[in-house]
């Protein structure tokens, strides 16, 4: 009979603030969309830098005739023979190191006309102006500082550079993405949390005289309190089921079909469903909990029971 009567309460006060409702369950909805959005975000940039942190290399280029001409750190001339079996044989020496490649100024002379081959700046480089380097991949990714102070100014050795940092300015937009997010997911969350308030006040207002008898009759205030929680809780927990809905939709166009990224972008790897569908709980419990307690708080201060 008592599950019966908190019941009907609920459904008696979402019908009369059916409007405050939805507003309700559209914030909550953009704003656990908005949290559930930024860690998979997080997740896809660890996701991205475990992958690529893995692949790239650590690349020594060599002095060659035209920089032993324009570059000071050149002024010894171009790398010798002597020069170049003693880095390789240093590299290998290190205990950092799991493999070394070396690329002649034919080879990168090839792989540069493959790459920038429609470009037309391509057409004004030729093989002598390429550099040859030893590309030098780390055991640990974080390591390139022992390389580079053991190569950096060395006779021959042009300049150490760690390929990661073409990496770190995407990956830095997508924290600074992050970040963006989950500001706006604050924004929402206080204006959600404001909005649950303002509904639990109306309809404790609207419903003094059925409250005012409910205690003249001993009624708990936990009793009292149970139905106006509950559709807070209620109003919350759809508004969850909605940002899993946008989640779910968002993975499903912008990755997989729609925007297709999976396929435009295949050297990206992308999150997978699982990724997405293990943070739906967390999204769930947070959007039936996060109203359920701002309307006890406020029902402490306003309904006086």
């Amino acid at each position: 009979m008592r599950a019966q009567f908190v019941l009907s309460e609920i459904g008696v006060g979402l019908r009369r603030n059916l409007t405050m409702t939805f507003a309700v369950i559209v914030s909550v909805a953009l704003s656990l969309a908005l949290f559930g959005g930024a860690l998979l975000m997080r997740e896809q940039v660890s996701t991205m830098k475990d992958f690529w942190y893995d692949k790239v290399n650590v690349s020594i280029f060599l002095c060659n005739k035209n920089d032993a001409e324009s570059d000071e750190k050149c002024s010894k001339g171009a790398v010798t023979a002597e020069q170049k079996e003693q880095i390789e044989a240093d590299l290998e020496k290190m205990d950092v190191v799991d493999t070394v490649h070396r690329e002649s100024a034919d080879e990168a002379y090839k792989h540069y006309r493959e790459q920038y081959s429609d470009t037309p700046i391509a057409a004004t480089i030729t093989p002598d102006q390429m550099q040859e380097s030893f590309r030098v991949k780390l055991k640990d990714p974080e390591k390139y500082q022992v390389v580079a102070t053991a190569f950096a100014g060395r006779d021959g050795v042009q300049s150490v550079q760690d390929q990661r940092n073409i990496l770190q300015n995407l990956f830095d937009l997508m924290n600074g993405m992050n970040v963006a997010a989950l500001f706006v997911m604050a924004l929402m969350l206080i204006i959600a949390l404001m909005l649950i308030v303002n509904t639990v006040r109306v309809s404790a207002f609207s419903r003094r005289r059925e409250t005012g008898i409910m205690r003249l009759v001993g009624a708990s205030s936990f009793y009292i309190q149970m139905p106006f929680i509950m559709e807070a809780a209620f109003a919350g927990l759809l508004g969850g089921l909605v940002a899993c809905v946008l989640l779910l939709v968002g993975r499903y166009f912008l990755i997989d079909h729609g925007l297709a990224l999976s396929e435009k972008m295949q050297l990206v790897n992308f999150i997978g469903w699982d990724a997405v569908i293990t943070k739906l709980p967390l999204v769930l419990v947070i959007g039936l909990l996060m109203p359920a307690l701002a309307a006890f708080i406020a029902l402490r201060k306003y309904l006086k029971v």
